[in-house]
């Protein structure tokens, strides 16, 4: 592994949008002993001590849902090329799980999110900012089929969630970090060209750094 820094590219977007789709894209043109991801997902906050009933209330979509101090201690660790337990978050229990997931550093960490954006600490550590932006009809749709086959929920939980929570969170707090981006890519994983570009751009970075 290289001594230099890893590189750390961050990709943001709103719910559905295509970000976990345009991060695996670039993750399958890599070995995995050259990029790793953080998905800010897994850092939302640990619940248990609330009663089941009021996590249920919980904006997943606002900034004060996430462990950011946990994932930016992560990420620094990463980044001095100490490993890490990455936490895992039981979606059906609203909560943390006992689970997590041992990381090594690699040479490149992409850190995936909807708000990843929002935190000038985060910012910060990233060398390349991405925003993908998709349309909302397309990132209701595949935050349906997300949250019905994958999370166990109802049909019409998700789209009072999306209503009461997902929509407005969007236009207040995701949606103006679009502004941080240095790359915008429309559709998500659909975007070829972009990803390619992108991992083109990330490869150069990585050729010279083992040069050093």
């Amino acid at each position: 592994m290289s001594k230099d820094k890893p590189v750390v590219i961050g990709v943001a977007g709103g719910s559905g949008s295509g970000k976990t789709s345009v991060t695996r894209s670039i993750y399958e043109q890599f070995t995995d002993k050259t990029i790793l991801v953080l998905e800010q997902d897994y850092y939302y906050k640990d619940q248990s001590h609330l009663a089941f009933e009021e996590r249920l209330n919980t904006n997943y979509d606002h900034p004060l849902a996430f462990d950011n101090d946990l994932l930016i201690e992560h990420l620094n660790d990463l980044l001095n090329q100490k490993s890490i337990d990455k936490p895992v978050y039981d979606y059906k229990n609203h909560t943390r799980s006992a689970e997590v997931i041992h990381v090594e550093p690699k040479e490149v960490i992409i850190v995936e999110g909807i708000l990843i954006l929002d935190d000038a600490r985060l910012m910060d550590l990233m060398d390349i900012k991405v925003f993908v932006d998709t349309d909302a009809d397309l990132r209701i749709i595949r935050r349906l089929l997300r949250d019905i086959k994958e999370r166990g929920r109802t049909l019409d939980s998700v789209i009072d969630q999306y209503l009461d929570n997902v929509r407005p969170s969007h236009l207040q707090f995701i949606e103006p970090t679009k502004r941080y981006a240095d790359i915008i890519i429309p559709e998500g994983g659909q975007n070829h060209v972009a990803i390619d570009i992108l991992a083109s751009k990330i490869e150069s970075i990585i050729a010279k750094n083992r040069k050093r």
